[in-house]
């Protein structure tokens, strides 16, 4: 019987699969194009610069993000079943040495030999492939990762994180645009920190700390740069 909020170790995998491509997606996405409309409107107090810098960005980044999360999670895949194939031709070539192969780790983690055996024989019995690709590859052969479920959480996060900043600079007068914008992105990175936190079960105030300082640091210096490059082109 499993303990009411323990994370075991499929829950887990999920739960760290869905915050690297879901929430972390959305704090790239408020950063990146934080720092896009803010460097362009230190430059410039033209609104449609500023929107169409943040559309592009926006649509860029979301691409970006669903491709490489696409490209990374298929390698990882390809990896894990060149794996499981290797280890289902060992299984069926060798399969005495396999199988003591497995009860040395079982050994390994502490269990008598004479009871590693017996895991191992009954493991095997039932389930070989599971069995070997569990203990020795930690790979669940049932549950695979998956890069379209991956690239589809990135692109959708990335693309709402983005509309934070995007719409907070867009609506205020001139004069409030970079602090209405900076106001809101904060808001942003506390709410996706306080998220990523407790789906990793970790500290929230570090968490949150993280995402403040690297937002914030982002858009500081993007919008000196460009005040700087305005400055220098006027």
């Amino acid at each position: 019987m499993t303990h009411p909020g323990e994370p075991h170790h499929d829950d887990l995998s999920e739960r760290l699969n869905r915050l690297r491509a879901g929430v972390l997606g959305a704090n790239d996405g408020i950063v990146s194009t934080a720092g896009l409309v803010v460097g362009v409107a230190g430059a410039s107090a033209d609104r449609t610069a500023i929107f169409a810098a943040g559309v592009a960005g926006l649509v860029a980044g979301a691409l970006s993000m669903a491709g490489g999360e696409y490209v990374s999670v298929s390698t990882q895949r390809d990896t894990e079943r060149a794996a499981l194939a290797l280890e289902e031709r060992e299984l069926r070539d060798m399969p005495e040495e396999e199988e003591r192969e497995l009860a040395l780790l079982y050994q390994d983690k502490g269990l008598s030999p004479e009871l590693a055996a017996r895991v191992a024989g009954e493991l095997t019995e039932h389930n070989a492939l599971r069995a070997h690709a569990e203990a020795e590859l930690q790979i669940d052969p049932d549950s695979l990762t998956s890069p379209w479920q991956a690239a589809w959480a990135s692109l959708v996060s990335f693309a709402l994180g983005a509309l934070v900043p995007l719409v907070a600079i867009l609506l205020p007068p001139v004069a409030w645009r970079v602090w209405a914008c900076a106001a809101a992105v904060l808001v942003g990175l506390v709410l996706t920190g306080v998220i990523s936190a407790r789906l990793g079960a970790g500290p929230v105030w570090r968490a949150v700390r993280r995402n403040v300082v690297v937002g914030t640091s982002t858009m500081a210096v993007t919008y000196g740069v460009g005040v700087l490059f305005g400055v220098t082109v006027q």
